[in-house]
């Protein structure tokens, strides 16, 4: 892979020329903001207590956690319903999340339990918010600006780190913690403005998808894709200690760097702005470097920047090291996510990203207190060298780990099956609904065809079907069948219409090729309950 970008070159600012999203763009911003400064608020506020170390560990747990549990949930409804009402209801739901926080907490009825249900609650927002938006870039700008456009969320994202927990420490600073998670419910008001001045074009017409087969169809594709497997594991190599930075740095600040609520929110604004620099420059470092480089030494950089925050004596000594931990850390989430952006078809791709930052979030939640733990009961600098060792490790093995060029392929659907070649009309939810392929193939090559056939097999896996089989026939020299299971005939007919891509095209015709005959296909539907159903037009023959 020569890069994540295209041949031509594309300004990093060009999807700002599209106004819809240049305003949901600055929408997104302003409300991330909000979500940042609440988490600062909730970590600063036991900051002193005894056991701080758990429990703001605890706190980035609660906050990632609920990406975890119901990521994968909020991407089919992100795949089945309109997306701007969503984050419209997110929005609601996390401003009145925040301001109940912020009045309990002025009051003083805010232990420590209510705060992680708080924290949890408002995370759970995020996790609807997140598979929901990153899906709208592609329909805001062209594809030959969705990696600009993804770089230009990570934006947004580190914009938002730099901005939220600096506001955050001069607030409490000023006038304490309940402050600031009021500002958290302010910060919502303009993504509600810039949602209900959007109009979205309207969509074609298309059967939606209901929403446990929609579940179990995402997670389909997700596991037989080899390419989108690939990313997840750099990605959980990457995060899991990486996440030690995140757990760490109030500790650091307070207790390695001697800084209070400010001095902690000067640190994540030199964080944010190597990650926004980051994100503008990352355009021209990929003209010059594969992404599987670009992930291998952000990791080592990362690493060797992690290890010196132990070590240097001061505020103005750890800018740099912040400043290059945000850097690092935006260049390898952006490259994997640019990557997964311009990998998957658009019919599964907020349920996929939806898996993606579950993996995101879910590795976070489990490392994070881990981190916290090694810190309370060894030592601050055991937690942070040992995190920095294997990021170091991780990124050196990742040399190895190669993606295939993503950046010129085309994911828009492609219907080349025809009409379903079927005397009967089942209803939509029979089954499940097996189909049959006879193969014809000369016995000196059917070695060569079983290996097209097990890239057929993933194809036909990762579109819908539950289950793929292959048989010889025993009647018949050289005849072969190959037969998969749909769960339902409207899933079925979601492969005819919306599923398919011309990669799924090319990996059908290579495995054909090989029979002697045009292949034959053959449906077997469930019987019906009762008398026979009427014979009815279907289409003509054609595909499966």
């Amino acid at each position: 892979m020569t890069g994540t970008g295209t041949t031509e070159h594309v300004s990093a600012l060009a999807p700002f020329g599209n106004r819809a999203f240049k305003w949901l763009w600055i929408g997104v911003v302003i409300s991330s903001v909000g979500a940042w400064a609440q988490m600062v608020g909730a970590q600063w506020l036991f900051i002193s207590d005894p056991n701080a170390a758990t429990i703001v560990a605890l706190v980035q747990t609660a906050s990632v956690l609920p990406m975890l549990l119901f990521g994968l949930a909020a991407g089919a409804l992100a795949d089945a319903f309109d997306r701007r009402r969503l984050l419209l209801f997110v929005q609601l739901y996390s401003g009145t999340v925040a301001i109940i926080l912020a009045v309990l907490t002025w009051l003083d009825r805010m232990p420590p339990l209510l705060l992680l249900a708080f924290t949890f609650l408002i995370g759970a927002g995020t996790a609807m918010q997140v598979p929901t938006w990153q899906p709208l870039i592609t329909e805001l700008v062209p594809r030959s600006q969705i990696a600009q456009a993804t770089r230009l969320d990570m934006v947004s994202v580190n914009v938002a780190r730099a901005v939220g927990p600096a506001i955050a420490g001069l607030i409490i600073a000023a006038w304490g913690v309940p402050l600031v998670f009021l500002l958290t419910a302010v910060s919502a008001l303009f993504l509600i403005g810039a949602l209900l001045a959007w109009r979205r074009p309207d969509e074609s017409p298309r059967a939606r998808e209901r929403f446990l087969p929609a579940l179990r169809a995402g997670g389909r594709y997700v596991r037989h894709e080899p390419v989108v497997r690939l990313i997840l594991g750099r990605l959980a190599v990457f995060v899991i200690p990486g996440t030690a930075m995140w757990t760490l740095l109030p500790l650091i600040a307070n207790r390695q760097l001697g800084l209070g609520a400010s001095g902690y929110g000067l640190l994540f604004a030199f964080l944010g702005l190597g990650a926004v620099a980051a994100a503008l420059s990352l355009g021209r470092v990929t003209k010059h470097f594969s992404g599987n480089q670009v992930l291998s030494w952000s990791a080592v950089l990362f690493a060797g920047a992690f290890a010196l925050t132990m070590v240097v004596p001061g505020l103005f000594a750890a800018v740099p090291l912040l400043a290059i931990l945000g850097f690092t850390w935006t260049a390898t989430i952006s490259t994997l996510n640019a990557e997964l952006q311009l990998y998957l078809p658009g019919w599964v791709r907020a349920r996929a990203l939806a898996v993606y930052l579950m993996v995101f979030a879910g590795v976070q939640a489990v490392a994070a207190p881990v981190w916290g733990l090694v810190a309370q009961h060894v030592s601050l600098s055991a937690a942070v060298w040992a995190a920095a060792a294997l990021l170091a490790a991780g990124g050196l093995a990742g040399l190895a780990w190669h993606f295939p060029e993503s950046s010129q392929l085309d994911r828009s659907p492609l219907v080349y099956w025809g009409d379903a070649q079927v005397l009967y009309s089942p209803e939509p939810d029979a089954g499940p609904v097996q189909v049959m392929v006879e193969y014809v193939v000369p016995s000196d090559r059917v070695a060569d065809w079983r290996a097209a056939m097990e890239d057929l097999r993933r194809s036909r896996m990762r579109s819908g079907a539950m289950r793929w089989e292959l048989y010889r026939v025993g009647e018949r020299a050289d005849t072969y069948l190959e037969i998969f299971a749909v769960p339902s005939w409207q899933e079925h007919l979601h492969q005819h219409e919306q599923r398919l891509t011309a990669q799924d095209q090319e990996i059908e015709l290579r495995a054909f090729g090989f029979a002697t005959n045009p292949p034959i296909g053959t449906h077997l539907l469930p019987p019906p309950d009762g008398p026979d159903e009427d014979i009815g037009s279907t289409g003509q023959a054609g595909g499966k």
